[in-house]
């Protein structure tokens, strides 16, 4: 019978000479080309190697997350609007928005498009802006947050806020996730606040709107808006327009530089008429239309009443 120390010698050669073989290859492969081995690789890389859980890349921290109301979070894949206006606000927005705790009274309509209440860090952000300090006769608890998505002028999903009355939240999730549903291109949805509640640098910036508590332009009349029951909607393509305004014959039209769309026999990019699934939309859920009024044209305006 043979020996088994014997056995047990022969059979180790092989693997001996291979193992060495392993690791004169592995010593050649980074002393004398550079090139990482699969040991560096393995400690550069344990989640792969290993099966240890990794710390989050940058790329995945720095995806907006949508907030959903049973307090779970999922990650929404969206490119974050990078315009300058936009940039000055980023750090502001980061400690607002995304840190607000989610309501109980959240209400959710869909993934990413949901209403609640005010919050005290919302309240924070309007007051003194939108929302007066003083001589507001709109209450706090008529008006709500609303998130949402949208696709912006290069084809890329977006997080959007809006603060309207409560009593048209529903309509505005409801439109809003038709038109986000359909690709509908809106340049940029934000609150004024961040224009320091003004209307025109807002209009001139193509920022789609709702409240703000102001006067129609160029009267003494509450607008629609200060009640949160109007929206402006790619303001700077579809302009607000009065005609004969001084009684001698001139046009106004703002914002300024958006006279160019005020001809509405022409056909351009991002212009609401009645074939349009913007307008379609408002209309279905009882909103009339500013491009319809008489003397004046507010082709971005959409309003409704309180019933």
């Amino acid at each position: 019978m043979p020996d088994i120390k014997i056995l047990i010698r022969q059979a180790a050669k092989p693997v001996l000479f291979l193992l060495t073989f392993i690791l004169v290859c592995a010593f050649l492969a980074h002393y004398l080309t550079g090139q990482e081995t699969l040991l560096d690789y393995a400690r550069e890389n344990p989640e792969l190697a290993y099966g240890m859980e990794a710390a989050p890349s940058k790329v995945q921290a720095a995806q907006p997350e949508a907030k959903v109301s049973d307090g779970s979070t999922d990650t929404v894949s969206v490119t974050p609007d990078k315009s300058p206006s936009y940039a000055e606000s980023e750090s502001n927005e980061t400690e607002t928005t995304e840190s607000m705790p989610i309501s109980p009274e959240r209400v959710t309509y869909e993934e990413g498009f949901y209403y609640e209440p005010l919050t005290v860090l919302v309240k924070d952000r309007i007051t003194g802006t939108s929302y007066p300090e003083s001589g507001c006769t709109v209450p706090y608890e008529d008006l709500t947050y609303v998130g949402l998505l949208y696709f912006d002028f290069e084809g890329q999903p977006q997080n959007g806020e809006l603060i309207c009355n409560k009593a048209i939240a529903q309509d505005m999730v409801e439109i809003f996730y038709e038109l986000y549903r359909n690709e509908y291109q809106i340049e940029r949805v934000r609150l004024i606040d961040e224009y320091g509640g003004d209307d025109t640098a807002s209009m001139a910036d193509n920022n789609t709107s709702c409240f703000n508590y102001r006067v129609v332009d160029g009267t003494t009349n509450l607008s629609k808006h200060a009640y949160g029951l109007a929206i402006d909607v790619n303001p700077f393509y579809n302009p607000y327009v009065v005609f004969n305004k001084n009684g001698d014959g001139d046009t106004y039209i703002s914002p300024p530089g958006s006279e160019i769309y005020a001809d509405r026999s022409q056909n351009f990019a991002y212009k609401i008429d009645e074939n349009d699934l913007c307008y379609r939309l408002f209309t279905e859920h009882g909103f009339t239309w500013g491009g319809n009024w008489n003397s004046t044209k507010d082709y971005q305006h959409f309003q409704k009443a309180l019933p």
